[in-house]
């Protein structure tokens, strides 16, 4: 058919439909030509081509009228043929626009969707494959790029945050209230149960485990397993399909603007470090065939193999100046149009990494920085991967707080009882100053945690000694070995009442440590409802019952101790402070924070290097001079210990036992210099006027 092709402009990148027509833009630094294919509304017959002939600094363009908003698309690009230079141009392969808004099909697992010829003698993926791939990958939809947010940000400041990481699936799936049909969406993320539940127990901020649309993984389909977590990214403007129901994206609108009305953030992990086309030997779906050496680290001196600093198979080139723009261009989308409030960056250190390594001064840095659309959103790094010095807790630059993986291994140590960790405990409890103390930094950049998606749920650390993967069909050798936790002398569910009775104390001990630290508390969902794994740590393809969250105990007390933790937090001024402590003054001559030695003395340079000590008191001065002081004692001992209540020439006002983690001593009333007997491993969180 004859059809009106204009030259179009370079930007906006991606498909942008006008009055006339739809502009399309499509960046390749190295492509000899670009050829736009157009497809049926299902994507399964390509309708017409057209080549692109107007390039712009890399960037394709043209403009086609009469196309509108529905439109479903794909290109090839044509190009050299030359993996050992880095070049993989293959124009039998349909690729999905970088900026793809909607995606129409899925991924179908055929030989034809590899660029080379599977099964070639020699060196298989240097030969050509030309099949045509297009019956088997998803295509782009034309999308209106229009706000559909309509609430503010909540804008919570980092002191009060309380982050609740959660499965936009799994939170839902098991759920007895809602729909069926609607589990497992958006939809069922705005619904009043999910919502109320995390009012209810004080959540402020709701962090989402990726929900860019992903690719299943081929040898998991194999197996029966899919991909649940999501770090699969196959688009980064697009979500996921599976996670939308009938309405669509604005099914994303409307739960975000619901958390909004409730006072809740919403943080949307994102996986800006590689994508789903994996190594030399994965498959070409978009960024591989589209323009592979500006898109991916290519090794150096053989760019035919990728420079891996993620452990899965390539890694995003951020130094590159348009891909960069498309990780910024990705942001903003999702801030402007979905109005979310921030994002965690997994396996940041790749985002940070020039060829001599990771740099606080990198451009992605600077870009996030400057951004007048990201000045006030929250900014998480996961502050590790896998290449040389990829363990850079602490470097991140002024602006991002970070997950802090010390936090999480020092507090479980110390609680099942390891010798020699007062100092690091202080320190991590503390909002690890020794971290991140230095320069403009706050106590917010420590994001603390004891679990996370990726490890033991809070029942499993309690429960299981060794991990369980079986189910993941790697014969238990995924996952991490070294989990720090404690079965308390059976491995796995028992009856024994004295067992679970001290697995309980010690979840209320591990919840209280993180809600009572300086820095910013993060809570695995379900672990206040007793969520279980069944012993695995690392659920990422256990999209079932396994790695969904159980909502069939409902929590009980637990739900209704992390509840009164939560409130006891944001009463406390004390607590959750704006800036470290230091040991320094406030207006009533009081130290903002003193540490202490079970006899009530203060804490002396030789009392901190006694490693069979597992004993500290912490008091702790108001921010707010209309709050009360606290005293924190910690007794991780597996015996009961006598206490002294401090004096040191304060006043003799007495202090009132708010919180036991042992349910013991509640309501209480003791005076400075009176003993009290504190329960092996267990916490007591005391209030004093003074």
């Amino acid at each position: 058919m004859s059809r009106k092709v204009g030259a179009g402009q370079p930007y906006p990148i991606g498909a942008t439909p006008d009055s006339t027509g739809t502009n399309f833009a499509i960046f390749s630094d190295h492509a000899d030509a670009v050829t736009l294919c157009l497809f049926s509304d299902s994507g399964a017959r390509e309708l017409e081509r057209i080549e692109m002939r107007e390039v712009t600094n890399g960037i394709w363009h043209c403009h086609l009228a009469g196309i509108g908003r529905g439109q479903v698309y794909g290109y090839r690009v044509h190009g050299p043929w030359a993996p050992e230079e880095g070049h993989r141009f293959n124009p039998n392969k349909l690729l999905l626009d970088p900026y793809a808004r909607q995606l129409v099909g899925e991924l179908k697992w055929d030989d034809a969707v590899y660029g080379y010829q599977i099964g070639a003698e020699g060196e298989a993926d240097l030969v050509m494959d030309e099949r045509d791939s297009a019956p088997f990958v998803p295509k782009a939809r034309i999308a209106a790029p229009l706000p559909l947010v309509a609430t503010r940000h909540p804008r919570v400041p980092w002191p009060k945050s309380i982050i609740y990481e959660a499965h936009a699936k799994g939170l839902t799936m098991l759920h007895p209230t809602i729909p069926e049909e609607i589990r497992g969406t958006f939809k069922a993320l705005a619904r009043p149960e999910i919502i109320d539940h995390l009012t209810d127990i004080g959540i402020t901020t709701l962090e989402l485990l990726p929900v860019h649309a992903f690719a299943q993984d081929r040898h998991l389909l194999e197996k029966g397993l899919r991909n649940y977590w999501g770090y699969n990214t196959m688009a980064f403007f697009a979500p996921e399909p599976g996670y939308l129901g009938e309405d669509g994206v604005e099914e994303i609108a409307i739960a975000v603007d619901r958390l909004h009305q409730a006072g809740i953030e919403v943080i949307l992990d994102v996986v800006y470090n590689h994508t789903c086309e994996g190594n030399h030997l994965g498959p070409t779906l978009s960024f591989k065939g589209i323009d592979n050496a500006s898109y991916y680290r290519l090794l150096p001196g053989q760019p035919r193999y990728y420079d891996d600093f993620t452990g899965c198979g390539n890694a995003i080139n951020t130094d590159h100046p348009r891909v960069l723009q498309m990780v910024m261009d990705s942001l903003r989308l999702w801030r402007q149009v979905y109005g979310i409030d921030g994002f965690r960056f997994d396996l940041a250190v790749t985002l940070g990494r020039r060829p001599d390594g990771f740099t606080s001064d990198h451009a992605f840095f600077r870009a996030i920085m400057q951004d007048p659309s990201l000045q006030d959103a929250k900014l998480i790094a996961e502050p590790w991967d896998i290449g040389p010095g990829g363990y850079q807790v602490g470097n991140f630059p002024p602006g991002f707080s970070e997950w802090n993986g010390d936090y999480r291994d020092v507090v479980r140590e110390f609680w099942s009882g390891s010798e020699g960790m007062l100092p690091a405990f202080a320190s991590r409890f503390a909002a690890s100053a020794d971290i991140y103390g230095e320069g403009t930094r706050r106590p917010w950049s420590s994001v603390n945690f004891i679990t996370a998606h990726d490890g033991f749920t809070l029942h499993d650390l309690v429960s299981y000694n060794e991990k369980h993967n079986e189910a993941n069909g790697e014969d238990n050798q995924d996952g991490h070995n070294d989990n720090r936790s404690d079965n308390f002398g059976v491995e796995g569910e028992t009856d024994d009442p004295e067992i679970l009775n001290a697995r309980n104390q010690q979840k209320r001990n591990l919840l209280a440590t993180l809600l009572l630290s300086q820095g910013v508390p993060m809570i695995l969902a379900g672990d206040e409802l007793g969520n279980s794994q069944g012993g695995n740590n690392n659920a990422y393809c256990q999209d079932n019952e396994i790695g969904w969250t159980d909502w069939s105990g409902t929590g009980g007390d637990l739900r209704d101790f992390v509840r009164k933790l939560v409130q006891l937090r944001t009463n406390h001024s004390a607590i959750a402070r704006p800036e470290f402590v230091t040991g320094a003054r406030n207006a009533k001559g009081q130290p903002d924070i003193s540490w202490y030695s079970a006899s009530g003395e203060r804490m002396k340079p030789d009392d901190w290097e006694q490693p069979h000590v597992k004993c500290l008191t912490v008091w702790l001065a108001p921010t707010n001079p209309e709050h009360t002081s606290v005293m924190i004692m910690l007794n991780a001992a597996h015996n009961d210990v006598d206490f002294v209540l401090p004096n040191s020439g304060r006043s003799r006002n007495p202090w009132t036992v708010l919180l036991d983690t042992a349910a013991e001593r509640e309501g209480e009333v003791v005076r400075p210099g009176e003993s009290l007997s504190v329960t092996a491993r267990s916490i007591l969180l005391m209030e004093s006027p003074q």
